[in-house]
């Protein structure tokens, strides 16, 4: 990604209240400057691609130095939004204040600064943040050695220095105990969940290394208990222990529910984690286990106006999960409906991550209905412009099922032209998926109204399929979409959601 690339995401993916503050403290000026020009020039052109914004602002500004430009309105930006981090999350707030004290310190105003570095460490220990708290301590010492331990006795000098000493064990712990988490959820994204005793064992030398390292730490710990309770109920998902790995995303829950002077503010990090135990209940059928978790999200309150419009996304899709993975399209459609003042309407405050999901997501409600007018319209809105969500991760599994539609509406020429350009857009990247390979070659072999044999060709094709399905790869895909489910249904002539349906009373059985 160009560093011009990188601005247009940047300005696009601003908050209101970010927009704001930018406004407030850069367009007062008499003469604008050439870098609020390009600024102007980007922000309300959220369709237009990368050569044609350059365009735009080089016809304003034919004389400018366009590279610098860009570099320091991306300067400005990060600044901004900094700034606005300072009033609302603690983690940044302590810092700030440390690069404060450092400056007290060079205008030789040491009192001022060794009182604002003893406020920092008490509110590093009640907020548990240990890297600014070493941080803190080590400045102290520092300056005290500098002015030669002024009325400072060496008890005092050998505290101060356990001090020091616990942070940086509490931060080895935490980032061994990390270390064990990422290690598993690595495993379970490329391995998949254990299917064999064999493979429960293999899993068992991290348990051992977790509970060992969990029993020499501080329970009372918020970070140290949050990693324990992560990394127990993935655990307990990978071997198949759901009622278990439940009852531990219960603690996790009740930890944060306890602790919430440690939230930022608004609690992007408490969301990220519901969002993260919501998806892993999800990618396991246990749904009646998303909705306890669905009701927490309901009872996250913030003023954030653009937190809030997110916090609702977030909670329609996992509302609307239940039904669409199950293919009840009629009870999604009916959510849909519900969610249309306080979602729909406010399309426009989402991210741009946000937008492609809801826009993925409500197509394939529209094409299990059968709307497959509806589907396409809506989806297009991400795919007419797309250089604006190439960057997404899902912006290939929308074009797949962009695919369908294409299918559905019987157009051959666009189905044979979006293969062509998502095979061009492949080539470049990353290792494709089997099941993007394998919808070009049936999509291909199959146009509509080649009068192919179905019933032999389910026979054909049901092998690769099931490979497909049981390849832990393709599940990443498949999780958001089940497109096999999509092409038995086509070829045995049973309705999508009946496909859907005893795919999920399978995957039950199975667990």
């Amino acid at each position: 990604m160009t560093k011009f690339e990188s601005l247009v995401h940047l300005v696009h993916s601003m908050t209101i209240p970010e927009r704001k503050a930018f406004r407030k403290k850069n367009f007062h000026k008499k003469s604008v400057p050439d870098y609020l020009m390009l600024y102007d020039s980007i922000e309300p052109e959220q369709g237009k691609s990368i050569a044609e914004l350059r365009s735009i602002f080089l016809k304003k500004c034919p004389d400018v130095a366009f590279e610098t430009t860009v570099k320091y309105l991306f300067e400005i930006l990060l600044d901004t939004m900094l700034e606005l981090r300072k009033n609302q999350d603690s983690f940044y707030a302590l810092f700030n204040k440390i690069l404060k004290a450092r400056i007290l310190f060079e205008k030789s105003l040491y009192d001022e600064c060794f009182d604002l570095l003893r406020n920092v460490m008490i509110q590093a220990e009640k907020y548990e943040n240990y890297f600014v708290l070493l941080l803190a301590n080590r400045l102290e010492l520092e300056y005290l050695l500098a002015l030669n331990f002024p009325d400072i006795d060496e008890q005092q000098l050998l505290k101060k220095q356990f001090k020091l000493n616990e942070s940086l064990k509490y931060i080895r712990k935490i980032n061994e105990q990390s270390s064990l988490y990422e290690i598993l959820k690595h495993r379970v994204v490329y391995k998949g969940y254990a299917r064999s005793q064999k493979e429960k064992n293999d899993l068992n030398d991290l348990v051992y290394s977790e509970l060992s390292l969990v029993a020499t730490l501080s329970p009372e710990n918020f970070e140290i208990s949050k990693l324990h309770q992560l990394f127990q109920s993935n655990y307990l998902i990978s071997v198949g222990d759901y009622k278990s790995a439940l009852r531990s995303y219960y603690e996790l829950n009740n930890l944060f529910e306890a602790n919430k002077h440690l939230w930022s503010k608004p609690p992007v990090y408490y969301l990220h984690t519901l969002e993260g135990v919501l998806e892993s209940l999800r990618s396991i059928h246990n749904y009646n286990g998303m909705r306890y978790f669905i009701e927490q999200l309901k009872k996250i309150e913030s003023p954030s106006i653009d937190f809030k419009i997110h916090l609702t996304c977030i909670t329609y899709l996992f509302e609307l999960f239940p039904h669409l993975d199950t293919g009840d399209f009629h009870a999604s459609a009916e959510l849909k409906d519900n969610y249309k003042e306080s979602l729909y309407d406010k399309f426009s405050l989402l991210s741009r991550a946000r937008q492609a999901e809801l826009c993925l997501y409500t197509s394939l409600i529209f094409f299990g209905e059968s709307k497959y007018q509806k589907a396409h319209k809506f989806l297009s809105q991400i795919i007419i412009t797309g250089k604006s969500y190439f960057y997404l991760p899902l912006y290939r599994t929308i074009r797949l099922v962009n695919l369908m539609i294409l299918y559905k509406l019987g157009d051959e020429e666009l189905i044979r032209y979006e293969i062509r350009s998502m095979k061009r857009d492949l080539s470049g990247n990353e290792k494709g998926y089997k099941i993007e390979r394998f919808m070009f070659k049936f999509l291909v072999k199959h146009i509509p109204g080649t009068g192919i044999k179905k019933a032999k060709l389910f026979e054909k094709y049901q092998p690769e399929m099931q490979s497909i399905k049981n390849d832990v790869f393709e599940q990443q895909v498949l999780r958001i979409f089940d497109f096999t489910a999509w092409i038995e249904s086509l070829l045995t002539q049973h309705p999508l959601q009946e496909i859907l349906k005893q795919r999920h009373k399978e995957a039950l059985h199975h667990e």
